[in-house]
């Protein structure tokens, strides 16, 4: 069985040089833009973010584009309620924007723009610096990729972030990147379903070329426990998740047919599915912390348990058996190294 291990041992620390070490999962924000998700209460969500500060969550990703800042406003307010010594450190991201006029997003990563971006969002966060400056997403002109890169390393010189890195970057241009200057963060998506991480950018990661942060451990749901065909008929028209096709068939019903077979171990374990999901993506070497997602506090007792889960070898070969079996997702379905142990 997996062993539950002291809050010490289960928060090492992330090689950002955060004092005092960054818990191993950090609240994700995006539904709090209030666009993409249906319904959401500015109250429910200041609500996810004050029970995580309760339970030791000390960082909060968002990034400019969710809800065209309304995610970095709310955070900013309710962060600002809360003693210094409790704030959670913010990690915030640039390159993408809205359209004012069609509400559509493109990306920009000109050096001014960025800047422009930047200094939103400092304002919007109501702080002086951001912990984590990302930029979101490239774009096809690896030179201008490059460029975007170190004006971002000029506004870390400057003082106005703390951190800088980048998310959803491919191989090549990880390595293009870090060649100019180091990374701090590299920011992808990892999960049960979403596994092709673990075959280049995380060994690459491990191998010390950056901080890994994965993002939807919990494919925005499907993997919570939670989902149904029912939940997936129910979702509002606004609700991103019915272009995708992870929520279209055939790969939902393998994806629910993978938490069937997943809840008789997190039944054997005493968690919920949703903590045995998160805890297998931190097993993975590269892997430093886990951006979690929560619409309510309801939603942060749900996972809030994986910070503190070791999984064992049994139990990732379990999990392998049902990924087998169900045929969800895609990508290596075994950290390296756990068969021979």
């Amino acid at each position: 069985m997996p062993t539950p291990i002291a809050d010490s041992a289960a928060d090492p620390p992330i090689p950002l040089g955060a004092d005092p070490p960054l818990s191993r999962v950090g609240l994700g924000a995006w539904a709090f833009g209030r666009t993409g998700w249906g319904e959401q209460l500015d109250s429910d969500s200041r609500a996810a973010i004050l029970r995580s500060v309760e339970l030791r969550v000390n960082w909060i990703d968002t990034a400019a584009v969710y809800g065209d800042g309304h995610s970095e406003r709310l955070i900013g307010t309710t962060i600002a309620q809360l003693p210094d010594s409790e704030r959670p450190l913010v990690f915030t991201k640039g390159g993408v924007c809205v359209d004012s006029r069609s509400g559509r997003t493109f990306r920009d990563l000109d050096p001014a723009s960025l800047r422009r971006q930047c200094e939103r969002s400092l304002r919007r966060l109501g702080v002086e610096r951001i912990d984590l400056y990302q930029l979101h997403w490239p774009i096809a002109d690896a030179k201008a990729v490059e460029s975007a890169w170190a004006t971002l390393g000029a506004m870390q010189s400057e003082g106005k972030i703390r951190w800088a890195g980048v998310s959803n970057f491919d191989l090549a241009l990880l390595e293009r990147c870090s060649a100019e200057r180091p990374l701090d963060a590299v920011q992808l998506p990892m999960s049960l379903l979403s596994r092709s991480a673990g075959e280049g950018l995380l060994p690459w990661i491990a191998r010390g070329g950056a901080t890994g942060l994965v993002y939807s451990p919990l494919e925005s749901g499907l993997l919570s426990g939670g989902f149904s065909e029912q939940r997936l008929r129910s979702l509002q028209e606004d609700d991103w998740r019915r272009t995708r096709s992870q929520f279209r068939q055939p790969l939902v019903a393998r994806t629910l047919d993978l938490v069937e077979r997943l809840r008789p171990i997190a039944g054997e374990l005493e968690i919920s599915l949703a903590e045995l999901a998160i805890a297998w993506t931190l097993t993975w070497p590269g892997v430093a912390g886990a951006i979690v997602g929560a619409r309510n506090a309801a939603q942060v007792d749900g996972w809030i348990g994986a910070s503190n889960l070791v999984l064992d070898r049994a139990t990732l070969l379990k999990i392998e058996r049902a990924l087998s079996l169900s045929g969800a997702g895609q990508g290596p379905r075994l950290p390296p190294g756990k068969r021979e142990q």
